[in-house]
């Protein structure tokens, strides 16, 4: 028996001691620092226009302060859990997906937009009216996105119940070939994908997101709370380059499109059609377009509590910044 109780004793420090020397080592990987004692920024994104004011910061690396580096995801779901667990220090995400987790306790901080409008309600050639929706299924890539509440809204200023329709979630690159084939009505997402259906004559316009709900907040470039804290010169000098980021991005120029298409391919055409829907100016999150979005998270139920402004916005580092 003792020798049963000295062995387990034994394997409860060996166990200790492991799970010790690997917190020293996430912890070491956490701090981001490299061989030039430079802290590495990780931000999370999904390869779409509304990220394109991070490649641009990227593309150009000014920055003498710090490294910048991106992390691709593939769904909204694991970008969060990444940001949430502390896997990355911020990302290009939707924010109301940031909202909830801040509504459930991680210490998350908005500081800026990720683009202005750029979502269109795209739905088949045989639709010709929203109340042809009617019954039909229509694809959201997440509940908790504007793009749902983008669909609620327009059910709902035409007189029809979101009941009325099927909402689908539909990761953004299936939602083209999906309405082309039939299996949906009709789509809303983050571009390029509406305009993937466009260009090539087999969706339409419905909507564009400015028609149904001026200044709506779509993807936000979050941080985490602690960042800020710890870094907070680096913090406000990341800022200050996305921001910068966001300027060139506007110009949608052949620079502008070199930088992006690393980091997402698009075809030319596609692109042309979607930068004419998206901005990149006027980057900071106004305090009434953040309380309209709070009304109709609580209004759809999707949350019961939704972060106030002053909780979850942090707009003195894009106040700091260089216009």
């Amino acid at each position: 028996m003792k020798k049963m109780l000295k062995s387990g004793i034994s394997f409860v420090l060996t166990a200790v001691l492991l799970f010790t020397l690997a917190a020293c080592g996430s912890s070491d990987a956490a701090s981001g620092k490299t061989k030039d004692g430079k802290r590495t920024i990780k931000i999370g994104y999904l390869p779409i226009t509304h990220a394109v004011p991070l490649y641009i910061e990227k593309e150009q690396e000014k920055y003498k302060d710090f490294n910048l580096e991106l992390v691709k995801f593939g769904s909204w779901p694991e970008l969060a859990d990444a940001l949430n667990t502390g896997k990355i220090d911020g990302a290009s995400m939707l924010v109301t997906l940031a909202m909830k987790a801040k509504e459930q306790g991680i210490d998350l901080k908005a500081v800026a937009l990720g683009h202005r409008d750029g979502n269109v309600l795209v739905v088949g050639k045989d639709i010709d009216s929203v109340k042809d929706l009617k019954g039909k299924r229509f694809a959201i890539p997440h509940k908790f996105s504007t793009h749902n509440i983008l669909l609620y809204q327009m059910l709902k200023q035409n007189g029809l119940k979101y009941d009325d329709i099927t909402p689908v979630e539909m990761p953004p690159a299936e939602m083209p070939a999906a309405l082309s084939e039939g299996r949906i009505a009709g789509y809303v997402v983050a571009e390029p994908f509406g305009a993937a259906s466009v260009a090539i004559d087999k969706g339409k316009v419905l909507f564009q997101d400015k028609d149904v709900w001026k200044n709506s907040i779509d993807c936000a470039l979050v941080l985490r709370g602690e960042f800020i804290e710890k870094e907070k010169s680096i913090a406000e000098k990341f800022v200050d380059y996305y921001v910068k980021a966001g300027e060139t991005a506007e110009l949608k120029d052949k620079a502008m499109r070199e930088m992006s298409s690393k980091y997402m391919k698009v075809d030319p055409k596609v692109l042309d059609l979607s930068l004419q829907w998206i901005g990149y100016d006027d980057l900071k999150i106004h305090e009434k377009d953040y309380n309209d979005l709070t009304k109709s998270l609580v209004e759809m139920k999707l949350l019961e509590n939704p972060p106030s402004y002053k909780d979850f916005v942090d707009s003195s580092l894009i106040d700091k910044a260089n216009p």
